[in-house]
């Protein structure tokens, strides 16, 4: 949230006690003077006083209180917006919704990740250590305006000086709009209600859209710029937050003042919520592999350990058998340790798997055996204590795994006589590729008397790239160098292979088909997602973009492949993972 108990709450007096750093006194600013026509307000630091306005909104909740009011006589300059949030921190505003108040303070532009030398997100002007009086009550509220996003999101380089061009770049249109009111009317729904009831609408219903009803991001510049994420003022005893899927629809009205925020960018903080219409979204289910067919799979199970809930692990169950149909293998990330999030040298994972593979037969399922290696403890990254790692899981009675001892943690597999020294075995572990992140786990398994190499993979996240709404365009994707040097380690291994070997490269690779990183293993194996049609090419939901992170890449002797990205969790609201799992189902050659 935002930092808390910085100012104080104003009271209904005209005494100002303001920072000592702020300079000289402002009479008589409209909002619109405060605001600018560019993202920064030319009164940034300085006191002004007789700041009048129609109170729109109020947060009385958490430690980012404060009310957002909006002049009713705007000055015709679309680059300037009317509309203007007072924080007052922890403390409830004694204001209601239609006071007309007169308001003094300081002008700051507050950016929610740091100071401005260090800032990555862009900023909100604001008045804080504000006092103010209420000036009568009852006032109707300024019209709220549709939204009607430009296409194009920005020009590149410096964004924050420049004058604003609402008629041609969205971040200038909603920049243009802060702190007034806007309006979103029968918005589908594009990224689920999440844990911290938001929702991502869009304004843009016919903007790259998927086969299932989200917006697909199919590019860096396949901006979607009509995303927009929605919360909630109205108290949820009045009004729980609805929980609503992709395909879904809030029908009627969603409007309140548009903020920014950490977490998504720019946000509707609705004093009105539509109500859903269900689209009739339904989890996927995909065929059961013939008898001739390899079915190889891929599940980020998302932290699943013996800690977790029994509903988590029969609900992962349910959908290795139901929907996956039971692969042959199964590659799975995010397995943690055996006591979970636990911060101690405890690294196996036997109980994980074992409760996991019990919990598949009870729903029906083979008795599926297990490999995987135990990590260095802390040494791979993800949430601190899990020792994350990924593990294959296999059918026995379909396919048998070749097992030869010598692996672990820091021993590297290699290939020797057309066969991998050590099965399981870790990819070159110590390289500094592999630094705070997941080691790949190769594996040789034999289906109807052919040899099958596969190597599970989860790559570094994208934590440390900037936002796509930030304040430096185009983003930086500092976390992509990373991913680019695993990329290459996994391609070098993969060519140690026979030519003609059956390979399958899978997993949670935390890139874009388009990225660097997977081009880097394209030139010998086929990334399967770019064999789907376009509106399917998708396997998780970020900040209401639908896009692929997890992939599935094959080479060698194939003479046919089936390949299915199944959706059963990344767009609905009740989600067991927030990754969908995939699955290639393979006839051999030969």
């Amino acid at each position: 949230m935002r930092r808390e108990g910085l100012v104080l709450v104003g009271v209904t007096a005209l005494a100002l006690c303001a920072p000592t750093s702020a300079s000289a006194v402002a009479d008589d600013l409209r909002i619109h003077d405060i605001q600018g026509a560019t993202r920064l307000s030319p009164h940034d630091g300085e006191q002004v006083s007789g700041v009048q306005g129609i109170v729109t909104a109020v947060r009385a909740f958490g430690s980012a209180r404060g009310f957002w009011i909006q002049d009713s006589t705007p000055d015709g300059d679309r680059a300037t917006s009317e509309g203007l949030l007072v924080f007052t921190g922890s403390e409830s505003p004694q204001v209601a919704v239609g006071d007309q108040v007169m308001v003094a303070g300081t002008v700051e532009e507050y950016y929610p990740d740091g100071p401005p030398d260090a800032a990555v997100h862009q900023s909100t002007t604001e008045l804080v250590g504000a006092t103010w009086t209420v000036e009568s009550s009852g006032h109707a509220l300024p019209e709220a305006e549709v939204l009607d996003v430009p296409r194009d999101l920005t020009a590149d380089g410096d964004i924050e000086s420049p004058r604003l061009r609402p008629h041609r770049y969205a971040l200038d249109y909603y920049e243009s709009l802060e702190g007034m009111r806007v309006r979103v009317d029968d918005a589908p729904v594009v990224g689920p209600t999440t844990q911290y009831n938001e929702v991502w609408l869009t304004s843009r219903p016919r903007e790259n859209r998927t086969a299932r009803g989200g917006v697909l991001y199919s590019g860096y510049r396949a901006d979607n710029t009509g995303r927009i994420k929605v919360e909630s003022l109205i108290p949820f005893s009045q009004r729980p937050f609805p929980q609503a899927n992709v395909r879904d629809t809030l029908a009627g009205e969603t409007s309140g003042p548009l903020d920014y925020d950490e977490f998504g960018g720019y946000v509707i903080q609705a004093t009105a919520l539509g109500e859903i219409e269900a689209g009739g979204l339904r989890p996927e289910t995909t065929r059961r592999q013939r008898d001739g067919e390899l079915a190889v799979g891929t599940y980020n199970v998302e932290n699943l350990a013996p800690t977790d809930p029994a509903a988590k692990f029969q609900r992962l169950a349910q959908g290795v058998v139901e929907n996956l149909a039971s692969p042959d293998i199964l590659s799975l990330e995010e397995i943690q340790d055996d006591n979970g999030a636990t911060d101690d040298q405890v690294v196996t994972a036997g109980q994980t798997l074992q409760r996991f593979v019990d919990a598949i037969v009870a729903a029906g399922g083979p008795r599926y055996e297990w490999r995987q290696i135990d990590p260095v403890a802390g040494a791979d990254g993800g949430q601190p204590g899990g020792n994350i790692r990924v593990a294959f899981l296999f059918d026995p009675s379909r396919v048998s795994f070749t097992d030869r001892p010598g692996g672990d943690a820091t021993t590297p597999v290699s290939v020797v006589d057309r066969h991998l020294s050590v099965s399981p075995g870790r990819i070159n572990p110590a390289s500094e590729a592999w630094a705070d992140s997941r080691k790949p786990l190769a594996g040789e398994f034999t289906f109807r008397g052919r040899t099958v190499f596969v190597v599970a993979n989860h790559f570094n996240s994208k934590g440390g790239d900037e936002p796509l709404y930030g304040r430096h365009q185009p983003p930086s994707r500092s976390s992509e160098t990373q991913r680019i040097a695993q990329a290459k380690e996994v391609r070098q291994f993969v060519d140690q292979l026979p030519r003609r070997a059956n390979v399958v490269v899978l997993g949670d690779m935390n890139d874009f088909q388009f990225a660097p990183a997977l081009d880097e293993l394209t030139p010998r194996l086929t990334d399967l997602i770019d064999l789907l049609p376009r509106g399917e090419r998708y396997s998780y939901i970020y900040e209401g973009n639908s896009q692929t992170l997890d992939h599935v890449l094959v080479a060698g002797q194939i003479a046919r492949l089936d390949y299915d990205v199944v959706h059963v969790n990344a767009e609905f609201a009740n989600q067991t993972s927030d990754h969908d799992p995939q699955v290639v189902r393979l006839t051999l050659a030969g």
